[in-house]
Formats: C-alpha cells, structure tokens, sequence
C-alpha cells in the first residue's frame, strides 16, 4: 500500500529558495544574480498611506470655482513642505501652502488631496544567499545553502540572529531566571515552556526569536503576541525534541540563524523553520516535500504515545491492520532508536528527510 505523505526537513545540508514578498506592491531593489545577506533590503513600499484634504478656496478666501484660477499643482505633481499650492491672490498676495511633503493626487472644485511622504516600509532578505528570480512589485526568491529544520507552528513572525543554545536536554523545562543579559539580542533554543512570563521576559531583553520543543498549549495566545519569532518544533504538551533536531541545533551554536515562524499551510506549503546558513560554495540538493512511505524510510510520530519519536519503517502493510484501539487503518511497522517495534497508522507518521 503507497501513501504520499509530506516530509519534515530536518536536513544539515541542502539548497533552499524561499519567496520575501511585500505584504502591497511595491518596489524591488535586488538584482537578479546579487549576492545578500540577512540585513539587506531586497523591496520596499509604502504601507498605509496618509492623505491630507485642503480646502484651497478657504486658504485663499474664494469660492471654489474661483480657487481653481490659482492652483499652482496638479495630480501627479510632487511638493515640498512649504511650497505654494495655490495662489498669491489679492492684494495681500494670500497662497496656500502645503503643510507636509507629498504627493498631489486630485486637485479640484476648490480643494486639494495631498498623499504625505512617508519613509518607506523595507523588507530585508533575512536569508544569506544568491537572489535567483525576482518577482515583479511584489519581491525575490533566495537560494541559500544550509540546514533545515521544520517545525510545526509559529507565531507568524520572522528574524535573523546569533543561536544560543540554551537547553541542556530535549526535554528540560525553560524557566524565567534562565533568561538573562547575556541572551540579548539572540535566537535561543529551549526545551518545553510552560510558564507565560517567559514571552514576557525575551521581549524585555529583548530576543531575536525562541525555538522550542513543545509548549503548553494555553500560551499559545501569549506566545502569538510577542513581536519577536517562536516556533515549536513537535508540538503541544510536554514532548522532548526529536534527537536528530537536537543533535543539529546542539552542534550549531554561535551560528546565524534565519527563523521564519509562519503558519503551517498545507495548501501553500509552508511551514515554521529554522535555516542555518553555510558558505554558498558547498554543494547541496534541493529536497522533496512530498515522498512515499516505505520499508527503510525515517520517520516520526505526530501523535501520543510515540508523539516526537524517530523510528524507521520496517514494513507498510499490504492491506489495513487492525491497531491495538481496536481501529482498523493503514499502517506500518517501525522500530525506535531504542530498538523496540510499533503499528502505527499511517496518518501518524511524518516522513523525516
């Protein structure tokens, strides 16, 4: 029996292309072929702009129709602060002028729409890597070389930093008091957290971003609120981080690290993750999201009892099995690190790759 099933990356090295868009059209700065780093501006654009309405025939003490004879703007034009809208009229040569920079959009029927100049909002690369494409209005895609870890949710923010290896086990619980000034400025990896003032806590720091292992599900209202990334890497409840996961994050300490904490989409194949990036010289493949489910591939377990354990197939049942709950289901055989052997469903195995 072949069932597809998505793979978790969890990848010391591979080659990876990730889409930075603007969330509005804007402006593309980076070229095709340009060589970046995570601080640099790859778009920018104008969020939310402000409009400013005047009413040129009362500046200038004239009926609207009479206010049109003396606009010295139009649509289109570009004004400093200070700069003459309309006028001078009378003897006391009375002008309007505009109160901001900006942009006009209609001038007309004794008024003026004014689109104020403000600086513009950047989207910074966040990957070390080679631009390979760029999207028009809208922004590039990177190819970077590193690892890859996936997780299974975020909190919808992204970052960049030094990683600080802060637990000393897959399980160890996080506490405030380990939160100190030496983590500042920092991506830090954890283990379970179950205490809502540590969000709290990397914001007054503040932190770059947070990995954890699993996460008490009640936080998840206080860990969406923080401006800083967290991203849990098995998911909710006290579940120890997976060995391959840990033994990578361990090993890579003091790296920089790109942490993109978006939800995970199936539709759009997206998901929260963690890239450490190496020089751009190594080789490395681009791998699959999707695969098969069969007799040697690594696996982990998504549900309890086995929730975060790898394992690796020993055989996918022909036909459904009939599982110890007394469900009927497709299933495999896999045997743990440990060397002892399950049935588990199908549907609760992640591919590992």
């Amino acid at each position: 029996m072949n069932v597809q099933a998505a793979i978790t990356h969890i990848l010391p090295l591979a080659t990876i292309r990730r889409e930075r868009l603007l969330p509005v059209p804007g402006r593309v700065v980076a070229r095709r072929g340009q060589h970046i780093t995570p601080t640099d501006v790859v778009a920018e654009a104008i969020l939310d702009p402000e409009h400013l309405l005047l009413d040129i025939g009362r500046g200038l003490g004239l009926s609207a129709r009479e206010a049109d004879k003396y606009m010295a703007v139009k649509g289109g034009d570009q004004v400093g602060e200070g700069d003459v809208l309309a006028g001078p009229v009378g003897v006391a040569r009375r002008v309007v002028r505009s109160p901001h920079d900006g942009t006009v959009v209609v001038a007309g029927e004794g008024q003026l729409l004014l689109r104020l100049d403000k600086p513009p909002f950047e989207l910074k690369a966040a990957y070390q890597g080679e631009v390979v494409d760029l999207i028009a209005d809208r922004g590039v895609i990177i190819e970077t070389k590193g690892a890859l870890i996936q997780g299974v949710w975020g909190n919808g923010r992204s970052s960049y930093g030094l990683l600080n290896v802060l637990a000393q086990a897959p399980d160890e619980t996080l506490s405030v008091g380990r939160l100190d000034v030496s983590l500042r400025g920092s991506v830090v990896l954890a283990g379970y957290c179950d205490n809502e003032a540590v969000f709290q806590a990397g914001t007054d720091l503040p932190l770059r971003g947070l990995i954890l292992a699993s996460m008490n599900a009640r936080l998840i209202p206080a860990a969406s609120k923080v401006e800083y990334p967290v991203i849990v890497i098995e998911g909710f409840g006290k579940i120890p981080m997976n060995s391959a996961a840990f033994k990578l994050f361990s090993s890579s300490g003091r790296r920089d690290v790109t942490i993109n904490a978006e939800n995970w989409n199936r539709y759009l194949g997206t998901r929260p993750e963690v890239i450490m990036a190496v020089p751009e010289s190594t080789q490395a493949e681009l791998p699959d999201n999707t695969d098969v489910i069969v007799a040697g591939k690594h696996v982990r377990v998504v549900s309890p009892p086995y929730q975060g354990k790898l394992a690796t197939v020993v055989s996918v049942s022909s036909t459904l099995s009939i599982l110890p709950s007394g469900v009927t289901a497709a299933a495999a055989s896999i045997r743990f690190e440990d060397g002892e052997t399950a049935l588990v469903p199908l549907a609760n195995l992640d591919l590992i790759g």
